[in-house]
């Protein structure tokens, strides 16, 4: 059975996002570990060491990173020194997939401290940190303002200390993937590369970053199709990893990007060893993001062998551990939202100065009303309604790979827009400007194929997308002709239809597994929207696709 190598390697983008929550989480320990030895005249080496074996417990075992750490605390009443450690138990609970954990952790502070005790560097770190939080939580766009904002800081940029070079190493890690995200490759590439210009290799925390970027960088060559080069560097990182003191989580890591070069080359036998040697390396402790990655990976080779026991068994294994992350996921983003409104309600010395108004424009972002007119789009009515579609459908099909700028589409309903305008003066309607920005941002999520996860849900797009929830529903009636459910459906079935139509494979795959597979709930929903999408059933469709071929 042949296998459409560029979708699945799509199908896989959510490894890189996971890459991205439990990478992050622990560069970040190492940045802040570096910190406390050179601005904090009181650090001796009793704590580097402490904070150093602390370090190492969160890629061998995050429960007991925690229990250690926290006995730290009790003892230490170094105000950095709190820091340092109340953001590596944050670190750990987000490697297990608990974020309301992780945020409650990092926004921990002792009240008979005093802002004003806290270095510059260390106040910046704390800004750093919640943009780690928000890209725990998918968040993106709220993180990358703040990235952006912290590496335009000269003050940052222009210092030589390693401090501030593991640092700045960091925040690049952070813009690739950021780049990544909405498949800007290039851009990625070049950020890691300025990434590891600001490593040294001579200790544990450059090396550790060092391993990072090389992983990125082979799935994004895996996402470029280039699978050669992505192995080359795979196979290099788990020599150089078993050269290390024992990093399951690292090592895990790196064989379960190397099994997608398998896969993707239809080697499945030898894609399923290299995920149950990831597994056995983190098998008994609790890394529950990269277990649900693996998991899903084996159910799909799994199934690509037509061993439907292990596919089934691989399957229920994901789908528990998925449903539970995706609970916390959204309760961490409600609960990330209450942190930063304390933060502002609170007036910290540190939102006082020149970094406050960053933050509080991210603020805004997330809870101000947005103003401006309501754009309408007006649908044409059509008369034989099944007939019509599938005409309708199959021109959209020619035309799926060649969207159209957001700037011409919205030329080419200007005249519309203000036909449509003229008795909407209100203040309270969306702003032409915001609905631009808006539709870009659906634009590039059209893009990433993340509207194929079941959890996908109006608010968690908002959140994401860093958009009121009633605006950007607006914008979606408007501008799509429908809801977010008739928009995100419409997208998945568009998306199906393409794969039928493109690579045989999916012609032999029952109606069942072409619903699960793209994000349905069920057989009858899929069958119902696809048939509303395209005027025929799925099964219509797919003896047209199949009579075309032999024609």
């Amino acid at each position: 059975m042949k296998t459409d190598f560029k979708t699945i390697d799509e199908n896989h983008k959510k490894n890189e996002l996971f890459s991205t929550k439990n990478a992050k989480s622990r560069i970040l320990i190492l940045a802040i570990f570096t910190c406390c030895i050179f601005i904090n005249g009181q650090s001796g080496p009793d704590f580097t060491i402490l904070a150093d074996k602390a370090f190492q417990k969160l890629y061998q075992n995050p429960d007991d990173c925690i229990s250690y750490s926290q006995s730290l605390l009790i003892s230490d009443q170094n105000t950095e020194h709190k820091i340092i450690l109340q953001n590596i138990i944050s670190q750990a609970y987000a490697m297990k997939g608990d974020y309301v954990q992780s945020v409650n952790a990092s926004a921990q502070k002792d009240d008979t401290e005093k802002d004003r005790d806290i270095s510059y560097f260390m106040q910046l770190f704390g800004e750093y940190n919640l943009a780690d939080q928000y890209q725990n939580l998918d968040l993106y766009n709220q993180s990358q303002k703040i990235i952006s904002s912290l590496l335009s800081d000269t003050k940052l940029l222009k210092n030589e200390s390693p401090k501030s070079k593991i640092t700045i190493a960091k925040l690049y890690q952070l813009q690739a993937i950021n780049s990544a995200i909405i498949r800007n490759y290039s851009t990625a590439f070049d950020n890691l590369n300025k990434s590891d210009q600001y490593i040294d290799f001579h200790n544990e925390e450059n090396r550790m970053i060092g391993f990072e970027n090389k992983i990125f960088r082979a799935s994004y060559l895996m996402r470029q199709n280039k699978y050669n080069d992505a192995k080359i560097l795979l196979d290099q990182v788990i020599i150089n990893l078993e050269k290390e003191s024992h990093q399951p989580f690292l090592s895990a890591l790196a064989y379960e990007n190397l099994s997608r070069y398998y896969f993707l080359t239809e080697n499945y036998k030898t894609a399923i060893d290299k995920l149950e040697k990831g597994l056995l390396e983190i098998e008994n402790l609790p890394y529950n993001n990269l277990k649900s990655k693996i998991y899903e990976s084996l159910a799909k080779t799994y199934f690509a062998l037509h061993n439907d026991t292990k596919y089934h068994e691989y399957n229920k294994l994901y789908l528990e551990i998925k449903s539970k992350l995706d609970s916390n996921q959204k309760e961490g983003i409600r609960y990330i939202v209450k942190l930063v409104e304390t933060y502002q309600n609170n007036n910290l010395e540190f939102q006082r100065q020149n970094q406050s108004k960053k933050l509080w424009l991210l603020i805004v972002v997330l809870i101000s009303s947005i103003t401006s007119l309501i754009v309408y789009f007006l649908i044409e009515k059509r008369r034989n309604k099944d007939l019509k579609k599938q005409v309708y459908f199959f021109e959209k099909q020619k035309k799926r790979e060649r969207p159209i700028p957001i700037a011409t589409y919205h030329k080419e309903k200007q005249e519309k827009i203000i036909i449509d305008r003229t008795a909407e003066k209100d203040s309270n309607k969306i702003s032409k400007e915001k609905e631009i920005e808006i539709l870009q941002k659906l634009n590039d999520w059209e893009q990433s194929d993340r509207y194929l996860n079941k959890s996908m849900s109006l608010s968690t797009l908002s959140a994401q997308m860093g958009v009121n929830t009633k605006y950007l529903s607006e914008v979606i009636n408007n501008s799509k002709g429908k809801n977010f459910n008739g928009y995100i459906n419409e997208l998945r079935i568009n998306h199906i239809a393409h794969l039928l139509k493109t690579d045989p494979a999916f012609l032999h795959y029952k109606v069942s597994y072409l619903a699960e597979f793209s994000g349905f709930s069920s057989h009858s929903a899929f069958t119902t929207v696809f048939k509303s999408v395209t005027g025929m059933s799925p099964n219509s469709y797919i003896q047209e696709i199949t009579k075309n071929k032999m024609s």
